[in-house]
């Protein structure tokens, strides 16, 4: 009887890790300034670096790991039957075919032109109140706009991305494609990309240039804002974290993003940021699923 007890004993103590072993969520990140930063001075100083530890820490019921991975890999482990989320992430009506997604988690500067302020004249005729007319600058020049395949630049963005004749873009893949689009710009082989005023002040001051030999437009008819979700793989796992997330959301984008984020813009923007973050999510209707 002593051997049988000590034998379901032992039995007992191993199976109970399995019977208690927690379900390991996926992490996607990139190199993302100023949300994610992986190497140089601010490394983990992005807006995500420090918000993720926090998310983190308020789901036990998962074991975490983060994972580096560029656009077009963490699409596609979107798109597997894993237990994945990416912390970034826009709503386009392509990804909610595979991806449930959070509501907004924060606000933030929409997408752009960039150019240098010696090819500014290029553009001029396509102007209209600092504001530029992509679809016409594209059909009807010989100019060349970089991008980063397969990322969205907001459903907006995209719309007008799918109109343009495939000859003006230069699309790049890779972990650091933003960061070799304004090489290529530097050299010549394209004059225009296409991103965020962060993300590329950032990157123009990490090759050693100077942000102020760059003008950024913003693209006619195109919102101000957009919103940054968590998405995660639509699967079972998948939908019970972003319930348990959108329970989290509220404190952090009243209380801690806003101010993050606000760090990583030109001070005389700073203000009237925070001012505008303030009623983003006032209304109850800025939680509602995004119209396709």
């Amino acid at each position: 009887m002593r051997l049988s007890a000590l034998a379901c004993l032992l039995l007992s103590t191993l199976a109970a890790p399995q019977a208690h072993a927690r379900e390991r969520l996926l992490w996607l990140v990139r190199d993302l300034p100023p949300f994610t930063i992986f190497e140089g001075a601010a490394k983990g100083q992005g807006v995500v670096d420090q918000m993720l530890p926090m998310l983190i820490a308020q789901m036990p019921e998962y074991d975490h790991s983060v994972v580096r991975v560029n656009r077009a890999r963490g699409i596609q482990m979107l798109q597997e039957p894993s237990f994945t989320c990416d912390p970034t992430l826009l709503w386009t009506p392509e990804r909610a075919a595979y991806v449930t997604f959070s509501k907004p988690l924060l606000g933030v500067m929409s997408s752009g032109l960039v150019v240098r302020k010696q090819d500014k004249a290029l553009l001029a005729p396509y102007l209209e109140q600092h504001q530029i007319d992509l679809a016409p600058l594209l059909a009807h020049s010989q100019l060349k706009l970089g991008i980063v395949a397969q990322r969205s630049y907001s459903a907006q963005v995209d719309d007008i991305l799918r109109g343009l004749p495939e000859q003006a873009l230069s699309r790049h893949y890779g972990t650091e494609a933003t960061a070799s689009l304004l090489q290529m710009q530097q050299l010549g082989r394209l004059q225009m990309v296409l991103g965020y005023w962060p993300e590329i002040r950032y990157l123009i001051q990490q090759q050693g240039g100077a942000a102020e030999d760059y003008d950024f437009y913003p693209i006619k008819g195109v919102k101000q804002y957009q919103f940054l979700r968590v998405g995660c793989s639509n699967t079972d796992l998948g939908r019970q974290a972003i319930a348990h997330i959108d329970k989290l959301l509220p404190a952090l984008r009243r209380d801690t993003l806003p101010g993050l984020y606000a760090h990583w813009l030109e001070p005389e923007l700073q203000s009237s940021y925070l001012h505008q973050a303030r009623e983003f999510f006032e209304s109850s209707a800025a939680d509602a699923p995004p119209v396709p």
